[in-house]
């Protein structure tokens, strides 16, 4: 067993491991790289030492002083590790939309964390990255990381990853598989693989659907840690700097359900307990090994543990909550049940007389989203956020407390609750009497499916 003088030293070095039952007939070998057996519990590990070296030999980091970034917990997780050994102080931005564990992990570690708001712009003053860069600049003697235009974060993964993976498969790699956060992983590794083997080995980005680096449209999406979401309201969308795009040949887009299902199929089959990014890009080398043979070999970096989400990916009820989840076919289902259609919605700047004009006559609330109505595809669950009746609207231009051309947002009621399509009818109908509510949004995989009212699940719940 290696002996190592500090925590810090035994970053790296991850095993690679070969998956056997996912892969089914596949002829293709996928290895898995194993990044959540660093000592933080993930790849940002790497990244986390390297970010921090740098600023000390640099002179911008100092004995005393405070570590600040904004992160979605992982890179958090690997500074807050090293902070704690070199005697740093730490505060952490992160956005609401993280998993409890990470937030709980970064106090651990006796992190501050200031939790901000996930569904705002890049540019409001409120947003992880401007929380943590107006918190640096406010601390005596405190260091922004900022992973996301830190040079040293490919860099970490150019130096140990890429190496790491060319030794471990004696050179005989030909794909590898990554997630694109920061793109520092995928950058680094990905540059270091395509040197040593002249060009040879493909280097395949794993994004979500929505995500804009594989050419989404940048809506929400329910994995954590990977990907580019872009605010509706955004004024200039920035890429972080740590990726550099010309590294990656192609992308695979994976759904969200195929992201989380496949995370839970790792466990379930091969004893891989990983979050839902490791199961999007667990789901790409799938498909990329799909047209491969025998003398190709698929490595897969796996960024972290699925013991960071348990209350989510790995949690039955969370997912049915989501719409992610089937039902099991024991019990009547929330799709069992009368599901109203729902009709058009409206945007937080619409006017009252023009949401009037849009509620008059509609058989249920109306949705008030954060965008606009679109054919093409569903709304998400995250971009509702709040709902409107004619008779609710109708009250408050009586009363004096709206007119016609005030924007809707300020009186609109909260957003409706939600409840998945293959949860429980009866469990459904407990939550909307639980907070008195008439009707629910239903959702299938995380996108609004229609509506549902507390009698027609008593209906089928009979």
């Amino acid at each position: 067993m290696d002996v190592y003088a500090s925590l810090v030293d035994a970053v790296g070095g991850t095993p690679l491991v070969r998956l056997n039952r996912v892969t089914g007939a596949l002829t293709a070998p996928v290895y898995a790289k194993l990044e959540y057996v660093n000592p933080g519990g993930s790849v940002k590990d790497r990244a986390a030492v390297a970010m921090i070296d740098a600023a000390e030999e640099a002179g911008l980091l100092r004995p005393g002083g405070t570590v600040v970034e904004g992160t979605s917990g992982n890179t958090g997780a690997g500074l807050a590790m090293v902070a704690a050994q070199r005697g740093y102080r730490c505060v952490f931005a992160i956005p609401d939309k993280s998993s409890a564990e990470k937030i709980a992990l970064l106090r651990a570690y006796g992190a501050e964390v200031v939790v901000c708001p996930s569904g705002v712009p890049r540019e409001h003053p409120d947003h992880v990255h401007e929380t943590a860069a107006r918190i640096a600049a406010e601390t005596p003697g405190a260091w922004h990381a900022d992973q996301y235009d830190n040079p040293a974060n490919p860099l970490a993964h150019y130096r140990s990853t890429g190496p790491e993976i060319w030794r471990q498969t004696a050179g005989r790699v030909t794909h590898l598989v990554a997630g694109v956060g920061t793109g520092g992983t995928i950058t680094g590794t990905g540059e270091y693989l395509k040197e040593v083997s002249g060009g040879r080995v493909t280097v395949v980005g794993a994004d979500p659907e929505a995500s804009v680096y594989s050419g989404g449209d940048g809506r929400p999406y329910f994995v954590e840690s990977i990907g580019h979401f872009v605010h509706p309201e955004t004024v200039e969308d920035l890429w972080p700097s740590s990726y550099h795009p010309p590294v990656v040949d192609r992308f695979e887009t994976i759904p969200d359900r195929e992201s989380l299902l496949t995370a839970r199929r790792l466990a379930r089959e091969e004893g891989l307990l990983a979050g839902g990014s490791a199961g999007t890009a667990v789901a790409a080398a799938l498909r990329v090994a799909a047209g491969l043979g025998p003398d190709d070999l698929v490595v897969v970096l796996l960024p972290d543990s699925g013991r960071n989400y348990l209350s989510k990916v790995h949690d039955d009820d969370w997912l049915r909550r989501w719409g992610f989840l089937d039902a099991d076919g024991a019990l009547p289902s929330v799709g069992d049940a009368r599901i109203a259609a729902v009709g058009p919605h409206v945007r937080p700047t619409d006017t009252v007389e023009r949401a009037l004009a849009t509620a008059h006559g509609a058989a249920g609330p109306v949705l008030v989203t954060t965008v606009a109505l679109r054919p093409d595809r569903p709304v998400m669950a995250p971009e509702v956020i709040g709902a409107v009746s004619a008779e609710r609207l109708r009250a408050a231009i009586a009363s004096g407390t709206a007119r016609g051309d005030d924007p809707v947002a300020p009186h609109a009621a909260p957003a409706l609750p939600v409840v998945g399509r293959g949860e429980s009818a009866a469990a459904a109908l407990a939550a909307l009497e639980e907070q008195a509510a008439e009707a629910a949004v239903v959702l299938l995989d995380g996108t609004v499916h229609g509506l549902v009212g507390r009698s027609a699940l008593r209906t089928a719940v009979g």
